[in-house]
């Protein structure tokens, strides 16, 4: 048996045994054993693989340049994270923005804010549809991140990527949906345009948002390695799936409206299945990344 079909026997094994992952796993250890991180090799992996929880928070920070590359450096520059971290939100007591009541999610928003020079003139002023999206990220962030500290910066991060970017990717995101639908399905694509609900599809919370508040977060941590290592195109395969798996209740729909607020509100108990066909159909179209040695 050559070495490559020993592997595939033995990840098919651990994979039947629910071991699925366990060659990955021992992958990705090797690859963070280096004592310069190779961000490029991490971006192949994310791309490849689900990354294991006990590691995503590092690899994300490392890809999305919270950490440096280099091991030896990243507990003094966590420091000055926290310390950086620890300044701001002093300084958003001190002019009473928020308090020890406000919540986590909106200290975050407030925290971005004043580093972004956006900070209202009030608390009480209503929020910007982009603050809606900070938040709901933040919130979805908040359950995959426990230090509050990393959930800050990986949040803030992680909104800078879709705003610089994605900035021009994002808008061309809903005519690619039309596109891959049409291709696997051009029956239930027809319907929706029978419905002239095409245009009035939940685009801000399944491209914008990232499906934040749509998926539940263990489905959407999965989605949101993709997104972070570099495609934001993955965010088209699982709204193709979302339909592909609920063809029949949207094909049963007769309005825009009853499609869309289906759909914003999805059931949950079948998201992993639908994130686990989103990464087979994106690799299906879109080509699997292979590791470089």
């Amino acid at each position: 048996m050559t070495e490559d079909s020993q592997r595939n026997f033995r990840s098919v094994y651990y994979e039947k045994v629910g071991f699925r992952g366990v060659e990955e796993k021992k992958s990705l250890e090797i690859l963070l054993k280096d004592d310069r991180l190779d961000t490029e090799k991490l971006c192949t992996f994310s791309q490849r693989f689900p990354l294991p929880s006990m590691y995503r928070a590092l690899v994300w920070k490392v890809l999305l340049g919270i950490l440096p590359p280099h091991h030896e450096s990243h507990a003094k520059v966590m420091m000055y994270r926290k310390d950086q971290y620890l300044d701001v939100l002093h300084a958003l007591k001190v002019i009473r923005f928020v308090s020890d009541a406000t919540p986590q999610v909106e200290v975050y928003l407030r925290m971005y804010q004043l580093e972004a020079g956006k900070l209202p003139r009030s608390p009480s002023f209503p929020l910007e549809p982009e603050d809606e999206v900070f938040l709901a990220i933040a919130k979805a962030m908040e359950e995959m991140v426990e230090d509050c500290v990393d959930c800050y910066w990986i949040t803030r991060c992680f909104v800078n990527q879709l705003n610089t970017k994605y900035r021009d990717s994002l808008p061309q995101l809903p005519k690619a949906f039309e596109q891959y639908l049409n291709l696997e399905d051009s029956r239930l694509l027809s319907h929706l345009k029978t419905c002239s609900a095409v245009s009035k599809l939940p685009y801000d919370l399944w491209f914008k948002r990232c499906f934040a508040g749509c998926l539940p977060e263990s489905s959407l941590q999965r989605v949101w390695d993709k997104v972070v290592s570099g495609s934001c195109k993955i965010l088209v395969f699982v709204a193709v799936e979302i339909l592909l798996t609920f063809k029949i209740k949207v094909m049963a729909l007769n309005s825009a409206e009853k499609i869309t607020k289906f759909l914003e509100n999805i059931p949950q108990d079948s998201s992993d299945a639908i994130v686990s066909k989103a990464i087979d159909l994106w690799h299906k179209h879109c080509g699997t990344p292979v590791h470089s040695s």
